[in-house]
């Protein structure tokens, strides 16, 4: 007698849910097992927040832009795609970044890594931070070991270990941008552990940070990079990835390999409601949704935002971990010019602008010059970003007051007075989970509650355990491992 199929619904087309699905596809046909697929985006489109827009030659992202090289499982799914070829890395010759500082653009000093000083000599020569405010950051290697042991907020954690201005000046612009958060409410142990880990173990973040900068010499002497198979071209130098066609090219393939081996993918699929179904040999779960259809599964996988999952298991479980994570609203304001009149050389990758600065630009990537795949060669492209943790209002301006107010931003800051010959608005609302101090062991104590009242329903995502590209596949993939376990 021929096995069942197990029904499996995914909740969510982005990264996440779509990873998700092209994993139990695949572990499934190497276990020879059969198994019924239906992934459900309440949306129009695939890909969640990465969404890159081709126009005219140039390659413009309207989400992420990239991911970090050293984070493996982006770059093993890419050669299980067969995209290994497409991925591209920063231009070398674009190392400079720059931090706004009282209305002047001034470069990052060399050797400041995660905003921490490991060649105090060139940090000594710096204007972003005070005579006073560079002597009391260094004086950090000499503080004790701390025994901490709950978790605390990244702000605290690192105004404790290299002071105030250190946290105003260089780590909050530096840091905080990557949640759009405010450092003093994001938790240490969901967003930048290694710190901790650094201090416990080499007594100090500098010479923790020293520390792995060796490590990171010596693996790249050996051949330690990304592990890929024999046959892949070489990848990148280079800390952060990309594909020469943008970070659609994932998404794409994920869709059109998911439909390929059976997979089923629903647009415009809202659920309004789970329904465990107790009493049926046929169904764990019965999904209603929106449009009044229904979808039954055996078992699901939630990849929504922490509010949207919220309200649908609320019902049945305790969802106070995932009601404590707020979401930020962003926006990108992406503008193209000519190269011709331009009138500023984009020597670098772009600037940071920390939040005592009242700019309306939180930080700006000189895109064309930092990913030379970009823009035609004739043109320039650069991205700006508004909106962060207690300065959202600047996302909800209309479209002209935006671009005036970021071109009056970069007019001041890089002295750019050239007219773009096109402007694209991205308007990211709630898009930035923000990690609560306690977040990972919430998390944990819901996962845990939750495979004893849902069984079969496992819950993972960006709000979760980690915002970056490779760390939602790696849950991707997680979730259909231990749902093909169950």
């Amino acid at each position: 007698m021929k096995n069942k199929s197990r029904r499996v619904a995914v909740l969510g087309g982005g990264i996440t849910g779509l990873s998700a699905a092209f994993y139990l596809l695949k572990l499934a046909k190497e276990r020879g097992e059969a198994i019924e697929l239906t992934v459900l985006e309440g949306s129009d489109r695939l890909g969640g927040r990465i969404h890159t827009l081709r126009r005219d030659g140039f390659v413009i992202e309207r989400g992420p832009d990239s991911f970090l090289a050293r984070k493996l499982p982006m770059i093993r799914l890419a050669e299980e795609l067969g995209l290994i070829g497409e991925l591209t890395g920063t231009n070398p010759q674009a190392k400079k970044t720059y931090i706004s500082r009282e209305g002047k653009l001034v470069s990052m000093p060399q050797g400041l890594v995660m905003g921490v000083p490991t060649d105090s000599d060139k940090f000594m020569q710096t204007e972003l931070v005070s005579e006073q405010g560079k002597l009391r950051a260094l004086q950090e290697s000499e503080l004790p070991a701390e025994a901490k042991a709950e978790d605390d907020s990244v702000g605290a954690f690192l105004e404790r270990r290299m002071g105030k201005e250190m946290v105003e000046r260089v780590f909050e612009p530096l840091l905080a941008g990557i949640h759009a958060g405010d450092l003093y409410k994001l938790g240490l142990e969901a967003t930048f552990p290694q710190f901790k880990r650094m201090v416990e173990e080499h007594g100090s973040l500098i010479a923790g940070t020293r520390a792995a900068q060796q490590h990171a010499a010596a693996a790249a002497k050996t051949g330690g990079g990304a592990s890929v198979s024999s046959a892949a071209p070489e990848l990148p130098a280079s800390v952060f990835l990309t594909f020469t066609n943008g970070l659609s090219t994932v998404i794409e393939a994920l869709e059109q390999r998911i439909r390929a081996e059976g997979g089923n993918i629903r647009l415009e699929a809202k659920v309004r409601e789970i329904e465990p179904i107790a009493e049926s040999k046929e169904a764990a779960y019965r999904l209603h949704m929106l449009d009044g259809t229904v979808c039954e599964a055996d078992q699901v996988v939630v990849t929504l935002p922490a509010y949207v999952a919220a309200e649908l298991l609320a019902p049945h479980t305790d969802v106070s971990a995932l009601s404590a994570i707020r979401y930020v609203s962003v926006a990108n304001v992406v503008l193209g010019y000519a190269a011709d009149g331009f009138g500023h050389e984009l020597d670098g990758s772009g600037f940071l602008v920390p939040r005592g600065e009242k700019r309306l630009i939180t930080a700006s990537t000189w895109t064309s010059a930092k990913w030379r795949h970009t823009a035609p060669e004739e043109k320039r492209l650069i991205r700006c970003y508004v909106g962060r943790a207690n300065d959202e209002q600047g996302v909800e301006l209309d479209d002209e007051a935006m671009t005036a107010a970021v071109r009056r931003d970069l007019r001041d800051l890089m002295g750019l007075e050239a007219q773009p010959e096109f402007v694209e608005i991205t308007r990211l609302r709630r898009s930035m989970p923000q990690y609560p101090v306690g977040h990972v062991g919430a998390i944990a104590d819901f996962r845990a509650e939750l495979a004893q009242k849902l069984p079969g329903l496992f819950a993972t995502g960006a709000a979760f355990e980690a915002v970056g590209l490779p760390d939602c596949v790696a849950q991707g993939k997680q979730a259909a491992e231990a749902l093909l376990a169950n």
